[in-house]
């Protein structure tokens, strides 16, 4: 079964961080995503930006806002598909994450989400 994870973080606590410390967390976390990828149980990871655009039809038209989601206390920092036996192996997987390893991503409020997927179908 595959399950979609997605990695929030809380963007106060994250834009007051200085450079070099965002930069040293950032370091840190690069080990723990390579002990996740040897899991061999990561098929899709990927970084998101906080740039966020939403679209939805607004009386028959399409609208593009920049998104209600940048409002939020907590944003979506990254988001990983795991091909797993069942949830209980997807939270152990999934706890191979930067996400609930590096210590500073409590105080920075840090969490992972998992969802199972319904349908996954990869598109070229």
């Amino acid at each position: 079964m595959k399950y979609l994870c997605l990695g929030y973080f809380n963007k106060e606590k994250m834009d007051v961080l200085p450079k070099e410390k965002f930069d040293a967390i950032m370091q840190e976390c690069r080990v723990y995503l390579k002990e996740l990828d040897k899991s061999g149980h990561v098929l899709v990871d990927a970084g998101v930006a906080q740039e966020v655009k939403s679209l939805r039809l607004v009386d028959g038209q399409l609208q593009v806002d920049n998104g209600r989601f940048t409002q939020m206390e907590k944003m979506i920092g990254s988001a990983f598909i795991l091909q797993a036996r069942d949830i209980e192996e997807a939270i152990q997987v999934a706890s191979l994450h930067p996400t609930v390893q590096v210590g500073h991503g409590e105080q920075l409020g840090w969490e992972i989400e998992i969802r199972a997927i319904d349908s996954f179908e990869m598109k070229e």
